[in-house]
């Protein structure tokens, strides 16, 4: 019985170390070799609040892209690794927003956080990365909640950006959820998954009334979300830029920011405040997103004025063209913009 209790405490001793390795376990991108490379994992103030900053590229003098991650309130920092052919021929930039990944600090009150705060934010994030590489104008990539800010940023600071691009893009809210839930439901019919079917049309009515989005956990299990890569949160356990206390700041900010987010979306919807663009922009989207509906997406296209736009499709993929399909993501980038 004795050695039974030093056992139980050996290991409870064992488990608390391996907890504290991993809530505090140091953070860091892996190195880019190359004279005029740079790979960094650093903190920066922007708009009096401290937000983290990743770039990762082979020579600095490379076109320039920040990168707007979605959500709301979800890093894309972790994903770093879907990004490496574009290191190639682009320095780039992903930053946590604020209140989210390793930008949430657990002393803020994020109550009254707003999109206009978070464009705000990325416009400063703007002005400090142009300087710091000495460019007139950056490439702006946004990606699901990241396009509603990215769309906004470009529309009130155009001389700013290169160009927008739109992955993901996010449109008329409720049109896009109907096309949602219809696709699951479709493919849940297919699959003779009967269950699901009934639930689903069971929560049409809302959705239809623009009071609920398509269940994301459904939208997931039909390929609606990804289709050539796994996005589980396993990864960012997982990644080199993130400790256990990176996930739970990351968790903490999901739960106190996304669902007042979220709303300000459905509120305040985007092809109402921008309907026209003064410098070239592109959507890229994945012909089986069912998280931001391609078809939506495409009617809001065709509203917008430009002097250049161009709509793609991935056919292979869901939400994340740029990362399930990122050979063909690369290639293009590479033919617009070098």
């Amino acid at each position: 019985m004795k050695n039974l209790k030093r056992l139980i405490k050996y290991v409870g001793v064992f488990i608390i170390i391996i907890l504290v390795i991993a809530l505090f376990r140091p953070t860091w991108t892996s190195n880019i070799k190359g004279d005029n490379s740079i790979s960094v994992l650093e903190q920066v103030e922007i708009n009096g609040t401290k937000q983290q900053i990743m770039i990762r590229g082979r020579d600095q003098n490379n076109p320039v892209i920040i990168y707007v991650h979605g959500g709301p309130s979800v890093s894309e920092i972790p994903y770093a690794k879907y990004e490496d052919l574009l290191e190639k021929d682009f320095t780039v930039v992903n930053y946590d927003q604020r209140g989210s990944g390793k930008s949430y600090h657990f002393n803020e009150d994020y109550s009254n956080l707003t999109a206009d705060v978070l464009v705000d934010d990325l416009l400063e994030l703007t002005d400090y990365i142009s300087k710091r590489f000495g460019k007139e104008k950056v490439i702006l990539i946004g990606h699901s909640y990241g396009t509603y800010l990215g769309t906004t940023a470009a529309y009130k600071a155009p001389e700013k950006y290169e160009a927008y691009i739109g992955t993901g893009q996010v449109s008329n809210m409720q049109e896009s959820e109907i096309d949602n839930l219809n696709y699951t439901i479709s493919e849940a019919k297919k699959a003779g998954n009967t269950e699901d079917v009934k639930y689903l049309e069971g929560i049409a009515e809302k959705i239809y009334k623009g009071e609920a989005a398509a269940p994301r956990g459904y939208v997931g299990k039909y390929g609606g979300a990804t289709r050539l890569i796994n996005m589980s949160d396993g990864e960012i356990l997982l990644s080199r830029e993130y400790n256990l206390l990176d996930f739970i700041r990351y968790n903490n900010g999901v739960a106190k920011t996304q669902e007042q987010l979220v709303k300000e979306v459905f509120d305040k919807p985007l092809p109402k405040a921008v309907t026209k663009l003064d410098l070239p922009f592109y959507f890229v989207m994945g012909k089986y997103d069912a998280m931001t509906s391609s078809n939506a997406a495409k009617k809001y296209f065709d509203r917008i004025e430009a002097d250049k736009k161009e709509f793609i499709s991935f056919e292979q993929s869901a939400h994340y063209p740029q990362f399930e399909e990122k050979e063909k993501f690369y290639n293009w980038m590479c033919d617009t913009f070098k």
